[in-house]
Order: C-alpha cells, then structure tokens, then sequence
C-alpha cells in the first residue's frame, strides 16, 4: 500500500452533552479545584473551564499566569499553584485502567478513511512490514500518525472504531497515518471517521489499552494527542 499523507490532522471533538453531564459529575462527587494545566488534558482551557465553574467549582488550576488573566476577564477564578482535588478522570470521561467509564468521555480523537486497498493474503503493509494479511481482506489508510500523538507501539496493537466496529491497526504507525485491517467490512465510504478513542462506541475506552500498551498514563495520552489535533465540537 503506498502511503499516501495528508495534511489535515486528527481532529479532537468535544461533546457539549459529556462535558456538561461530566463536569456536573465530576463537581458533586467533591472537590473545589479543577485539574487545567496542560490546555486542560488538551481540551481546551476556556471552554472546561467554563463547563466546571457553571457546575460549581470553585476555581481551576492552570499552567500559566497569561492564562489566569484571561480567564479572570471571564470570570473564572485560576491559580498556578496548589492542588486540584475534583477527580480528573470523570471531568473528562477518562477509563479506569481496566476500561471502565464513570462519565462519558468528553473528548473523542478521530481521523478519516484516504483510501482503501484490497490485500491478498501474504501481503505485507507499512514501513518494515512487520504486518502480513492471513487471509484476503481490504485494509483503509487513515490520518493520525506519531506526529499526532498515535504513539508507534500501538502498530499491531490497538484497535479504532470504524462504521461502528472495532477494527485492528496494522503495521508500523507511520508519522501522519495508519493502516487499519477492515476485515468483513469492505463498504467503508472515503473520509469515513476512524474514532482512535473515546465517544459513545466501542472506541470510548480505548486509552486504557492505550495505556497498556505504551506504557504511558492515560493523562499523558490524552494531553498529548488532544494538543496536536483540530478542535472541533459535536452534540
């Protein structure tokens, strides 16, 4: 499979439902202090900040002074320092680390389908072709790669929802793309989403394995890719 780049990125979509029923979650099981720093686990400061303090918290803990100000003309009380203590994980729907959810996740990292290719079986795909197809099956070429945050031990390891279906990456995560094995789904239209994680499918929990995977923790995941996708908003 040739691979084929492009330079739209993932793109971070924020449910304006999960952040409200999140948020209203995370304030009433106690706390005063929202966990911000790092552009709000990649959420955006502005717009978690004004979801936690409208549920009742009381202030939020940010990274930096220039931030402060801004969202002190908004009416928010930030600080610098201090501790955070409304649990992070429901703020933001994050997965315990055996995949359970408390709250809907608030972010979901999506890409879409380029292109998609019929492959024999013995074909090989992406760099070093540490993948082979056991059988005749079409794999899709989809934007997210190391780049973005979509860490490169999670080639052969990690799954994304496509057309409703968990579906395996296969071979070596590539700087601005993956490969995905569609197995018996060979209708999936160009530009389709490739949810890498969170929303209300069966990608919502995906940065558990993540976590397992890589090594890293879910908060570095998610800041991580969250800081290097398009923004956007859904219902």
């Amino acid at each position: 499979m040739c691979e084929k780049t492009s330079s739209s990125r993932p793109r971070a979509v924020i449910s304006r439902s999960a952040l409200a029923a999140a948020s209203t979650a995370a304030v009433d099981a106690g706390g005063r202090v929202a966990d911000l720093r790092r552009d709000a686990w990649g959420h955006g400061v502005l717009a978690i900040a004004h979801a936690v303090t409208a549920a009742g918290a009381a202030a939020v803990l940010v990274d930096h002074s220039e931030e402060v100000e801004a969202l002190r003309l908004e009416g928010i009380e930030a600080l610098t320092e201090g501790v955070a203590d409304i649990d992070a994980s429901l703020l933001y729907g994050l997965p315990d680390a055996d995949g359970t959810l408390r709250t809907t996740p608030v972010m979901r990292l999506a890409g879409r389908v380029l292109s998609t290719k019929p492959l024999k079986a013995g074909d090989a795909v992406s760099y070093g072709y540490t993948h082979r197809a056991t059988q005749d099956t079409t794999a899709a070429l989809i934007t997210g790669g190391y780049a973005q945050g979509i860490v490169r031990a999670l080639g052969n390891a990690a799954t994304v929802e496509i057309a409703a279906a968990s579906r395996p990456i296969v071979g070596r995560v590539a700087m601005d793309v993956c490969v995905i094995d569609l197995q018996d789904s060979d209708d999936v239209e160009l530009g389709a989403d490739a949810t890498y994680f969170g929303g209300r499918g069966p990608a919502g929990p995906g940065l558990a394995r993540w976590s397992t995977v890589t090594g890293l923790t879910i908060a570095e995941l998610i800041a991580v890719a969250g800081s290097h996708a398009d923004r956007g908003w859904e219902a």
